[in-house]
């Protein structure tokens, strides 16, 4: 068996998959994430509670990485980045750069789980008013009041009293060249509009939507739900502009289902962003020579078939790294890459031994 171990780099769902994965098939594993605690964007971004099911975000990732934190074949580094990488797999040198200082590492093989990061809703164009009105926010501003157990709007502290999410913000626009289906998307707002309902039984809650596109089990676990049972509002229309009148945000477009024009007083507007690839996956594709594919992402070599194997032997991707995905697609990334990386070690150390 080679010593060098696998290098996983990212500690959200894909990273704390794979570590796991790589450790139980009995290989070493170092997993390194740039914050100070591991359980990536769920985490960080404070959500409140995981898609479809609505399980609490900190005990499912806790779960997660209770998993692997006293496996005495995985190495965690919190606080550490990679700064350089040479060589080739199954002898790549690495530098990790953390809290005490510079140290080098050999690895056998690496994982790039780096997740993605939200899109601005302010970076190209203000028709939305992101950074112009203080009571229109994003999907993570509203996990953060949901985790909180207060959702208010922001510009005066009280409970709102209509509040309404805007589909497809920075997803399925050529014009900032984001032409991708970010694929959450549609589910977490349908989510965070049921939490809100919860929360507030008399806010009025309404989806503005171009398609709503429910994956899988979501269509009944979330959308019918949030119709049936929480009479929430979905609204196939177009927003053009968001602007202000007295002490509300109006929401202006078209009703395409009606083919009318649409004007809609809210409290609270809530921006459902995209994904976009993170700085860390652009970093560590330019470190370890991986190709972007189209939209930016890591390239895999074989599409829908293979998405986990990149052109450069020994280097694989897991999550949001490699393009949109939700946490099941993130975590069986994770897995599938742990096997691919184990095997990887494997047939290196049968080419030592014969």
């Amino acid at each position: 068996m080679p010593e060098n171990p696998v290098l996983i780099i990212g500690g959200g769902p894909a990273g704390l998959e794979a570590a796991r994965g790589v450790a139980d098939l009995g290989y070493p594993v170092t997993i390194v994430e740039k914050e100070d605690r591991l359980g990536g964007t769920p985490i960080h971004c404070d959500y409140a509670a995981l898609t479809p099911n609505l399980i609490n975000a900190e005990e499912a990732m806790g779960a997660m990485v209770k998993k692997i934190e006293n496996d005495p074949l995985i190495d965690i580094r919190t606080s550490t980045e990679i700064t350089t990488a040479s060589g080739n797999a199954p002898e790549l040198q690495v530098t990790l750069k953390g809290q005490s200082g510079e140290e080098q590492l050999n690895a056998g093989s690496v994982i790039v789980a780096t997740g993605f990061k939200h899109f601005d809703p302010g970076k190209e164009t203000q028709m939305y008013g992101y950074y112009e009105f203080d009571d229109v926010i994003t999907l993570v501003d509203t996990e953060r009041m949901l985790k909180a157990g207060k959702f208010v709007r922001p510009s005066t502290g009280e409970p709102p009293k209509q509040v309404c999410f805007i589909q497809c913000v920075g997803s399925r626009d050529r014009q900032i060249g984001n032409q991708w289906c970010s694929k959450v998307c549609c589910g977490i707002a349908s989510k965070e509009a049921i939490e809100i309902r919860k929360m507030l039984p008399e806010c009025r809650v309404f989806v503005f939507y171009i398609d709503m596109r429910m994956y899988g089990f979501w269509e009944d676990e979330i959308y019918w739900k949030a119709q049936e049972e929480y009479k929430i509002n979905f609204i196939r229309g177009i927003v053009t502009e968001i602007t202000r009148r007295g002490d509300q945000v109006v929401v202006k477009g078209e009703d395409t289902t009606m083919g009318r024009p649409l004007e809609a007083p809210m409290d609270v507007v809530i921006l459902s962003v995209g994904m976009e690839p993170s700085e860390g996956t652009t970093q560590m594709a330019k470190m370890f020579n991986l190709p972007f594919e189209s939209h930016g992402y890591i390239e895999s070599i074989g599409g829908a078939l293979n998405t986990v194997v990149t052109p450069v032997p020994g280097i694989f991707v897991a999550g949001a790294a490699g393009g949109p995905a939700d946490l099941e697609d993130s975590v069986s990334m994770g897995g599938a890459a742990a096997m691919k990386a184990s095997a990887f070690l494997r047939k290196a150390s049968l080419k030592v031994a014969a």
